[in-house]
């Protein structure tokens, strides 16, 4: 929270209806209406006429995949019919397929998979940019096609699988402390700013107890170790670094990402109360959260969430310059209202949040390194994006 008192984040969050383990925590603590479901589309800007949107509206009235189907046949902007076709005829092997086809592409980048499938080019352009980055934050040519085609195959076979909702305000207050709350009500405790130092050991190799940077030491009848994979990597006992389970983690490394916030002067026209696919060379996702999110809604100004990736050559950069790039790429978004030069909206303020390895980068043949949550090591467990779950780097992972 800022001086101001409005909050600043490290990502837009979006919930899927393809998260069901995440609805039932909301269910289980009671706060299923701090969902704000947004209706069933997903909305592309169109680079080439700027200013307008391009929409793929799945129909409540159909079962899953055909809603999925009527969506992009329906969408006559972005793909022609040959190419919607093509398209089809490309994805037929992982609808067919099933889990194991999904698996056995691990080792093709989208690029290389859309190639092979005689899938056009154009797709990769209007489609799966903005998709890569938007699941994980990298282009096409060096994203695994297992992460592309592990999203489409729950949006296809769950009818509400591609919906998605916004949090109805910020997530340590709405989320995180309704997670206190209950642990605490259970006789748990939560502690804020225990930093773990070292993992310590028994003999035999198991854990003896966790000593915090304070000097605590933390025993546990099982410990469970939630942290992106480059924190783990640097607490990794010396007596495990040999072990397969742990060594193969070596190729696992976090994907640098950047959160961009803009106030402006003004309410903008030219959104929706949604998130909305820039298909910019530099932005990813964004949404005007003065509409999209209820406690931060203002009538007379609009907030802008960016998500600024690929963000390898960026991370490096000022704040002024990610904000330069920003209003460039926002200008050609907003022809009518933003001009680079801030000579229409001016901007009231803004606020960078860098994060230098965010979720693990979904390179191809990175499936075999990712290690399952049950650990060698007798009540050890491992949680996060990179481990081995269906959803891979999301928060439902």
């Amino acid at each position: 929270k800022d001086e101001d008192g409005d909050w600043y984040e490290t990502g837009l969050h979006i919930f899927f209806g393809a998260y069901p383990n995440v609805q039932n925590l909301f269910a289980e603590l009671g706060i299923s209406d701090r969902l704000q479901w947004k209706e069933h589309s997903m909305i592309f800007a169109m680079p080439n006429k700027p200013g307008e949107y391009s929409r793929f509206d799945f129909p409540e009235t159909l079962p899953a995949p055909l809603n999925g189907v009527w969506a992009i046949l329906k969408n006559n902007e972005m793909l022609t019919w040959p190419e919607k076709v093509k398209f089809a005829i490309g994805l037929l092997p992982a609808m067919l397929g099933g889990q194991a086809y999904v698996e056995a592409q691990d080792g093709l980048t989208v690029s290389e998979w859309m190639e092979k499938q005689g899938v056009p080019d154009r797709v990769n352009d209007e489609v799966f940019i903005a998709m890569s980055k938007a699941l994980n934050f990298i282009n096409p040519d060096e994203l695994s096609m297992q992460c592309i085609l592990i999203a489409l195959n729950r949006f296809l076979q769950e009818k509400h699988g591609s919906k998605m909702a916004f949090l109805d305000g910020n997530p340590p207050e709405r989320l995180c402390m309704p997670i206190v709350n209950h642990i605490q009500s259970l006789g748990g405790e939560v502690r804020l700013n225990s930093r773990i130092q070292k993992i310590e050991l028994n003999p035999d190799g198991t854990v003896k107890h966790f000593a915090l940077t304070d000097g605590t030491q933390i025993t546990g009848d099982a410990y469970v170790f939630a942290a992106p994979v480059d924190i783990f990597k640097l607490l990794v006992p010396q007596e495990w670094r040999e072990i397969s389970y742990f060594k193969r983690l070596d190729k696992l490394v976090g994907v640098p990402v950047i959160n961009v916030h803009i106030w402006f002067d003004r309410k903008l026209k030219n959104t929706y109360d949604h998130l909305l696919f820039s298909r910019s060379s530099l932005l990813s996702v964004y949404a005007d959260m003065s509409l999209a999110c209820k406690e931060y809604y203002d009538p007379n100004r609009s907030m802008l969430e960016l998500v600024f990736a690929p963000a390898e050559e960026w991370i490096g950069r000022s704040d002024t310059e990610i904000i330069e790039a920003t209003m460039l790429e926002l200008a050609k978004l907003f022809p009518d209202e933003i001009a680079a030069d801030q000579s229409k909206a001016k901007i009231l303020k803004y606020h960078v949040v860098k994060t230098p390895r965010s979720v693990y980068k979904t390179v191809p043949n990175c499936e075999p390194c990712r290690p399952l949550q049950r650990s060698p090591i007798e009540g050890f467990y491992l949680a996060g994006d990179y481990t081995k779950q269906k959803y891979l780097a999301s928060m439902e992972g």
